[in-house]
C-alpha cells in the first residue's frame, strides 16, 4: 500500500490548567485529574483556528518530505470545527502552503475521526496512481459550554501527513480497518455553538465499542498480535479512556505512554490520534510497527498498521517534533481562555 512520507504537528503555546477551570466550576481539581488524566488542554491563540494550525503542520510536513509541492494532487482537512460553514479550508490551507491549481481538495466531516479518514482516501488515490501525492491534515479547536466537563478536555491542535508511494515512504501503511456504526453518543447541530454529549453513554457502546471493533478487526485482518506493535495509538478524548482499552489488549506502558499526548494537552478531536502518530514517528526507529486506531463519535473507528522505514531517521530532523510543540507553554487565566475562545469579549 501507500504510505507516510512526511508528517507534522502544531499546537498552540497557550494553556489552560484543569484547577484554573476547576476553581471557576467549583469542582475539586485533583478528582478531576484522577477522573479524566488531564492536568491542562492547549487553547487556541487569539489569531489562530483550524486553518492556521493545518496550515502549520502542513508545512512541517512538507520539510520532511522534501517533495515538489506541485506534484501534490489532493488535499483534504478533517475537522469539526471549520472556521466557515460554507467556504473549504482545504482549498485556504492549499493556497497557503503553496501547492499550485491542481489538485482536488474537500472538507472532511467524522467528529474526531475526520483526519484520520482521510489518510484512508489519499492512500486509495495514490495505489490507485490518481495522485502522485496526497495531504491529509486532522485538527481543530474544539469547543465547549463553560461549565460543562468537556470543558477540561476540548483542546487546540492538529497534524498534517503526506501520503505517497511505499518505496518513498518513512512509514509503510501495512493495512487500514474501519468499524462503523449508528451511535449517536455526541452532536452539535447546526447553529449551535456549543455540542452535546450522552454522558456516560459515551463510553461502553460508543468509544469502546468501535475503538475494540477497529483494532481486533485490524489484528485479524493482519494475522498479528498487540505484542507485535513497538507503539500503540488510541484515540484520547481523555487519558482514562485509551488506558483502558489498553488494559484490554494487554498494551504496555512502552507501547502506549510515547504517544499518549492527550495527558499534557487535552483532546484536540480530529488531531488526537493523528498527533499520537506525529509523536511516536517522532522517536521511531526503523522496522519499528505501529499501530494506531482513532475514534469519531457517531460512531466509527479507523485502524491503521504501518512499518517504520529506513527514511525515518532523515526525516525526523528536519522540523520541530510534538514534544516542541507540547513544551512551550503560556498558561492562560479562565478569563482569558474565555476570551481566546471568544466566549468574551
Amino acid at each position: 500500500m501507500a504510505g507516510i512520507i512526511g508528517y507534522g504537528a502544531y499546537i498552540p503555546k497557550y494553556r489552560v490548567s484543569a484547577e484554573e477551570i476547576a476553581a471557576v466550576q467549583e469542582a475539586n481539581a485533583n478528582a478531576i485529574k484522577r477522573g479524566l488524566g488531564l492536568t491542562e488542554k492547549s487553547v487556541p491563540g487569539k489569531d489562530e483556528d483550524t486553518i492556521t494550525i493545518a496550515t502549520h503542520a502542513a508545512r512541517d510536513a512538507l520539510a520532511r518530505a522534501g517533495i515538489n509541492k506541485k506534484d501534490i494532487g489532493a488535499i483534504y482537512v478533517g475537522s469539526e470545527s471549520h472556521p466557515y460553514a460554507v467556504k473549504p479550508s482545504s482549498a485556504i490551507v492549499a493556497e497557503a502552503i503553496g501547492i499550485g491549481n491542481d489538485y482536488t481538495a474537500v472538507d472532511t466531516e467524522f467528529a474526531c475521526k475526520a483526519g484520520s479518514a482521510t489518510i484512508q482516501i489519499n492512500a486509495g488515490l495514490v495505489d490507485s496512481k490518481m495522485v502522485k501525492y496526497g495531504v491529509s491534515i486532522g485538527a481543530d479547536t474544539s469547543q465547549a459550554e463553560p461549565g460543562n466537563a468537556l470543558e477540561y478536555s476540548a483542546a487546540a491542535g492538529g497534524a498534517a501527513f503526506i501520503i505517497g508511494s511505499n518505496k518513498e515512504s518513512l512509514a509503510i501503511i501495512d493495512k487500514t480497518v474501519s468499524f462503523t456504526s449508528d451511535t449517536p453518543d455526541f452532536w452539535r447541530r447546526s447553529m449551535q455553538a456549543y455540542p452535546s454529549h450522552a454522558g456516560r453513554f459515551t463510553g461502553e457502546p460508543a468509544y469502546f465499542k468501535h475503538v475494540i471493533g477497529a483494532t481486533k478487526l485490524l489484528l485479524e485482518k493482519t494475522k498479528t498480535k498487540i505484542e507485535d506493535y513497538t507503539y500503540v495509538v488510541f484515540h484520547m478524548p481523555n487519558g482514562k479512556f485509551p488506558r483502558a482499552v489498553a488494559k484490554i489488549f494487554k498494551v504496555t506502558e512502552e507501547q502506549l505512554v510515547p504517544g499518549l499526548v492527550v495527558e499534557k494537552i487535552g483532546n484536540t478531536y480530529s488531531g488526537s490520534s493523528l498527533l499520537g502518530l506525529a509523536a511516536v514517528l517522532d522517536i521511531a526507529k526503523p522496522g519499528d510497527k505501529i499501530l494506531m486506531t482513532s475514534y469519531g463519535s457517531g460512531s466509527g473507528s479507523d485502524s491503521f498498521a504501518l512499518t517504520v522505514t529506513e527514511k525515518i531517521t532523515e526525516a525526523q530532523g528536519k522540523a520541530r517534533t510534538t514534544q516542541d510543540y507540547i513544551d512551550r507553554k503560556e498558561y492562560l487565566s479562565y478569563a482569558k481562555y474565555l476570551k481566546h475562545m471568544e466566549t468574551i469579549h
